[in-house]
């Protein structure tokens, strides 16, 4: 007499949108610290342990993601360079991709000097003009030129410092790794260039590269996946560290900005889309995650392998393409930190010194605008954009000290603009060149963001096939496919 199993498989845990998860971890966020904002600081002003609690979670989210970028793009972009000899147009979409990051940039920055005009930040700013104080560090177009030029191999660099107490006495000594992004992309692109050159003795090299760069992504979206609770920490200890009170004083000068972001975001990149036939509100939902991400974060380059991930998987760009694009655009496509904070801070600076402005200073800021974003590649915050600025202008880099006390409510929108500004410009080119897959931008949906991952236990396609290891080194085929996935890859059910 045989038994039959009657056991009900256990239904498993189905959690809420990546999105979702995001939204939530800001609320959890604000909420945790405005708590350790009420609590306060310590007899010697130390933080309460809330905030130091958040700070660390924040800190060690950001240290993880940035320690995989410089490996993602150097491996991406060497991968993408050997994927676009399948695209006949490849010269083509590089010089499409910055034409149109000057065009976003040159709209945003005419807004930015629009609203400056209107709003007159610097007229009625509650400021004291004793806070001026020239940054220690400082943009230049030299600078510029001296940082494309690779200090080693990868770009990588130590950065040290020196504690000394009040009588100049040397206290201690610290040293961080960092990175420069712009120099990791210009020696990837020499290397790839030089493994197509090499011909089929290259082959193994750029398969080695294909291989580890599926690792290395794998390992990504492990840290990705944390992005909920990172964004608990990173915007708790925003909150708690430098709250709102800063905002009166110069409550101006951050409508002006924020109000310049809010165009950007919602008027001008949205005509663009409409422009050339695609949904406005498929793109934000497919880029939103990152969008997110990048408000609290505060950080391009730590958003890049989300936004990479958001424009390939949601808005249906190549990864050949969309490999090259992105990287590039989180070094160099900055409407938010390049156009509209800048501009806006000139006027604030010249007003608030009763210093005035003609048509060539005006027109000097657009140049900039447009132009000087790269000179700011692989730096941290748009401060150095800013003093690129003012130095071209010719106005006191003083006023820079004016406006740090809100620059950090200001970085979150000014991130989230530029990231939503990567992910455009590749979408919008991708499109106009005929290898966008439509029906996946047409259903763009943040769960696609994780789940091929989640399928790939067994068949990694819907017809139970096996996976192909090649296939997740992200070749798509442009010119005659027209963006269509290929057939050994996997295909997503929407």
């Amino acid at each position: 007499m045989s038994t039959t199993s009657t056991t009900t498989p256990g239904r498993r845990l189905r959690l809420p949108s990546f999105g979702t998860q995001i939204l939530i971890g800001l609320v959890a966020g604000v909420l945790l610290g405005w708590i350790a904002l009420e609590i306060g600081t310590g007899a010697e002003e130390e933080p309460n342990a809330l905030t130091t609690t958040l700070d660390t979670i924040g800190s060690v989210f950001i240290g993880l993601l940035r320690a995989i970028v410089p490996p993602l793009v150097f491996l991406a972009i060497i991968t993408s360079i050997a994927n676009l000899r399948g695209i006949a147009n490849a010269a083509r979409l590089a010089a499409q991709t910055l034409v149109w990051f000057a065009i976003t940039a040159l709209v945003s920055v005419l807004i930015a000097i629009g609203l400056g005009l209107a709003l007159q930040p610097g007229s009625n700013a509650g400021v004291d003009a004793s806070q001026a104080e020239a940054p220690g560090r400082q943009g230049s177009w030299l600078g510029f030129l001296e940082g494309i030029v690779p200090a080693n191999f990868l770009g990588l660099e130590i950065n040290a410092g020196v504690q000394t107490a009040a009588d100049g006495a040397v206290e201690g000594v610290s040293a961080s790794p960092g990175f420069n992004v712009l120099q990791i992309i210009v020696v990837a692109l020499v290397v790839g260039i030089a493994a197509l050159k090499v011909g089929e003795k290259a082959d193994p090299f750029l398969s080695v590269s294909a291989s580890v760069l599926a690792v290395v992504q794998k390992v990504l979206w492990w840290v990705i996946r944390l992005a909920p609770i990172g964004t608990v920490g990173l915007i708790g200890n925003a909150i708690a560290t430098y709250g709102w009170s800063s905002i009166a004083s110069l409550g101006t000068f951050v409508l002006a900005i924020y109000i310049g972001l809010a165009l950007v975001l919602l008027v001008v990149y949205p005509v663009v889309l409409k422009s050339h036939g695609l949904s406005v509100s498929r793109y934000f939902r497919g880029a939103w995650p990152a969008i997110q991400l990048a408000f609290v974060s505060r950080s391009s380059i730590g958003t890049l392998p989300l936004t990479q991930r958001v424009t390939e998987r949601n808005l249906g760009v190549p990864r050949a393409y969309s490999s090259f694009a992105v990287p590039l655009g989180a070094t160099t496509k900055m409407d938010g930190c390049a156009a509209i904070y800048p501009a806006i801070s000139a006027i604030f600076v010249a007003q608030f010194f009763g210093l005035s402005l003609g048509i060539t200073d005006y027109l000097l800021i657009v140049f900039v605008s447009v132009v000087g974003s790269a000179a700011t590649a692989g730096m941290t915050g748009a401060t150095v954009m800013l003093t690129l600025t003012l130095s071209t202008v010719g106005l006191p880099l003083e006023g820079v000290g004016l406006l740090l006390a809100v620059d950090p409510i200001l970085d979150m929108g000014r991130t989230a603009v530029n990231v939503a500004g990567q992910a455009l410009v590749p979408t919008v080119v991708a499109h106009r060149e005929g290898i966008l897959d439509r029906a996946q931008y047409d259903a763009a949906d943040a769960e696609d963001l994780f789940r091929d991952d989640e399928d790939r236990g067994g068949a990694d396609s819907a017809d139970g096939s096996a996976p192909d290891p090649a296939s997740d080194a992200g070749d798509r085929r442009g010119g005659d496919d027209h963006g269509r996935r290929d057939e050994d890859r996997s295909v997503l059910v929407h």
